[in-house]
């Protein structure tokens, strides 16, 4: 008895792959760069986010772990929350702030011209005329927390500006031994 004769499948030449298996291989590709991307780029974000998070929570552990004031001028968002309008131009500026669960406090001192008084004062909700001579209105206990000495041989004046709460109370102290070329020291104080 003769078994019927199979023919061997035609052979197709390493080259050549047939069209399904090309789509298929094709679609493989597709399939695992677009897994790449979805996975990838999250993670490259998220290793990205961590970084500068971590980055930035080092220059705020710094800034509050930094001992009396430093030589720089407070963040124009700081500034705006504790109401302390250093004017443009001022010159000699420092500030330290502290934040506790009851009180935050922002120490700021600075050498301004006249007019940059007058415009301090006025955008402080105050004016020259509400100075009062020979007075020391930061407390010995700010003033020591950031290292300042009222010397009695300088021309001090003062004022406090007290505002609505939430609103910061403001201590503002001048020095005007040199009229033209006043030194600011004042502590806002608010209540989180």
């Amino acid at each position: 008895m003769t078994l019927p004769h199979q023919s061997t499948p035609p052979r197709i030449p390493q080259d050549k792959l047939p069209e399904d298996h090309r789509h298929m291989i094709r679609r493989r590709w597709l399939t695992a760069v677009i897994i790449v991307l979805l996975v990838g780029i999250p993670a490259g974000y998220l290793v990205i986010s961590a970084g500068q998070s971590r980055d930035s929570g080092r220059d705020k552990e710094r800034e509050s772990s930094a001992a009396g004031l430093q030589d720089n001028w407070p963040s124009l968002m700081k500034r705006s929350v504790f109401e302390i309008p250093i004017p443009s131009g001022a010159w000699g500026v420092a500030y330290y702030e502290t934040s506790n669960w009851k009180t935050s406090r922002l120490y700021v001192q600075f050498t301004t011209t006249a007019g940059g008084l007058d415009a301090f004062l006025a955008e402080s909700g105050t004016a020259r005329s509400a100075l009062t001579p020979g007075r020391i209105t930061v407390g010995e206990r700010d003033a020591d927390i950031a290292g300042w000495t009222f010397a009695a041989d300088t021309t001090w004046a003062g004022t406090v500006v007290t505002r609505e709460d939430p609103r910061p109370r403001t201590d503002i102290t001048v020095d005007l031994t040199e009229p033209a070329f006043p030194r600011v020291y004042a502590v806002s104080t608010t209540s989180p």
